[in-house]
């Protein structure tokens, strides 16, 4: 088998092709070790996935990164700047007024849950109790304040639902209750509705619907 020149390049081309794959189905395409599947990934600079346990591979020249830095493919999410808590630095710093858990997960595509704990004293980034929850910003004093000012000026909520998205919201919400903030802003989202976790959370609290198993229309 060729290990070299355009052997390297050949065997990369099933990758080139799926856009995203695992350790191991690469392993079976390329019949060689793991690590030696680990040697060609490093040999073309692959990236893995921040979500997943890291598990997926793209090429660097595959991704079409939004303005986020992001782009997710087939269940698989990418990153610009590597791994999460690189990521999450990175979006915390960028955003004009910092980010809240809730919106930190919708950019990435992730429950909050999962990795804001752990991610809590990344030397990037500065928590702060804001209208009781925490707030993320920039580590840099300027830049924190000018961040804390935004938040300031959004006030609470930044926005109500719209009449359509309101009825949206709660026709989702009455076929499965069981749909987290998260899930559900997710799920809009592939129907064009583009709310918030915390927007939707902001709603029911509003209209007295949080603990509501099925909020019903009125």
């Amino acid at each position: 088998m060729a290990s070299n020149g355009s052997g390297v390049c050949d065997q990369s081309r099933v990758l080139r092709m799926k856009k995203v794959m695992r350790l191991v189905e690469l392993q079976l395409h390329m019949k060689c070790s793991r690590r030696t599947v680990q040697r060609r990934l490093s040999d073309w600079h692959a990236i893995s996935s921040y979500n997943l346990n890291g598990g997926y591979y793209t090429l660097p020249q595959i991704p079409d990164f939004d303005a986020n830095g992001l782009w997710h493919y087939q269940g698989a999410s990418f990153s610009r700047f590597g791994n999460l808590p690189e990521t999450f630095g990175h979006l915390v710093a960028q955003a004009p007024a910092g980010l809240t858990a809730g919106e930190a997960g919708e950019l990435l595509g992730l429950r909050p849950s999962s990795f804001i704990w752990s991610l809590r004293e990344h030397p990037a980034i500065r928590r702060e109790k804001h209208r009781g929850r925490y707030l993320y910003m920039s580590s840099d004093p300027v830049r924190r304040q000018a961040q804390r000012q935004q938040r300031e000026r959004m006030g609470g909520t930044a926005r109500l639902p719209t009449e359509a998205e309101a009825i949206a919201i709660l026709i989702e919400k009455i076929k499965q209750p069981e749909l987290s903030h998260e899930e559900l802003s997710r799920r809009l989202a592939r129907q064009k509705v583009f709310v918030t976790a915390e927007l939707i959370e902001d709603f029911f609290l509003r209209h007295d619907l949080a603990v509501k198993k099925t909020p019903r229309l009125v």
